[in-house]
């Protein structure tokens, strides 16, 4: 009785089966999000190095133009009178409206994280703020500040028989307008959000032994609220700084002229807007562009490294 022969297939090492899945997961995934990285290289990443190697040139506008090396930065730190005073009102601007709009964040968030009625109500009540455009948002508020008809100084008349400032109009009080402006715009926004997601996963634990201990509402908030979301304080910490350094918009559309009375808000991003768009001085603007690429870089550096004092990162530290 002949007995056939059978032929054994030799079986693939799961190794090489999990290994070939990987590499169809990568290519799936990579093609998946081929739309945003085509956005990122043409719309972020070349517009970046193009920037860079245009703040090289004597270039009016985009395209042409002679290598000049360092000179446009040279110009900028040494011989650009409104240089250093635009930078001056940026520090200023975002000194004031990073811890106000961190504090003003905070606060929302601790209120809707008393579990009162109607949560979703005042949920929405103060992200709808943040939604709001900025020419919106200017509109509204030169309605308000107006210092004529406004409803602010109607207020103030009516409160204390004096009459208000100018508000935007006037070189002293463009630049405390803005902040209320910019307060009231984000205090409900996404930074908001950050913060009442990490009030809601601190342990209540915490605070129930601090009650037992008899501790006041203050030193609740100071030594288990504070620490245990001082992550999200320093996440929303450097976008605000970002962010309120970055500012252009507000500046151009709020005060009256663009830039305030007496050049009251003329900040880094409006010079750079002058100097780029109305001058044509297209490779100058690039240049401080990358100067203040370096302000923000060096005070977030700071910041990264001053966070090891007061960032309580226990749960990162578990987890290792």
């Amino acid at each position: 009785m002949a007995v056939k022969a059978t032929t054994r297939v030799p079986a693939v090492p799961q190794k090489r089966r999990l290994s070939k899945m990987r590499v169809r997961e990568e290519i799936s995934g990579m093609l998946w999000t081929s739309p945003w990285w085509a956005g990122f290289l043409a719309f972020s990443l070349y517009p970046t190095i193009i920037g860079l190697y245009y703040s090289f040139t004597n270039s009016r506008w985009v395209g042409g133009g002679a290598w000049v090396g360092l000179q446009n930065y040279v110009v900028a730190i040494t011989q650009d009178a409104r240089f250093w005073p635009a930078i001056g009102k940026t520090l200023y601007y975002a000194g004031v409206t990073v811890p106000l709009t961190l504090a003003a964040s905070l606060f929302a968030a601790s209120i809707l994280n008393q579990k009162l009625k109607g949560e979703n109500f005042f949920r929405t009540i103060f992200y709808i703020p943040s939604l709001m455009p900025e020419i919106a948002l200017v509109v509204m508020w030169g309605w308000i500040l107006n210092p004529d008809f406004g409803l602010l100084n109607y207020v103030i008349k009516d409160l204390t028989g004096l009459k208000g400032p100018g508000w935007l109009l006037s070189a002293k009080w463009a630049m405390p307008a803005l902040f209320m402006m910019v307060v009231w715009g984000s205090f409900g926004g996404v930074g908001m959000l950050i913060f009442l997601s990490s009030l809601q996963s601190v342990p209540q634990e915490l605070y129930e032994a601090c009650d037992l201990d008899g501790g006041s509402p203050l030193q609740k908030f100071l030594n288990i609220t504070v620490p245990s979301i001082s992550p999200a304080i320093f996440f929303n910490l450097i976008l605000g700084i970002i962010g309120a350094l970055n500012s252009f918009l507000l500046m151009f559309l709020a005060p009256e002229p663009p830039g305030g009375p007496n050049f009251a808000t003329y900040t880094l991003g409006f010079h750079m807007y002058q100097q780029g768009f109305v001058e044509g001085r297209m490779a100058y603007a690039n240049a401080m562009a990358w100067l203040l690429f370096l302000i923000i870089f060096a005070i977030i550096l700071v910041n990264w490294k001053i966070s090891g004092r007061w960032v309580f990162m226990a749960s990162m530290q578990d987890e290792g």
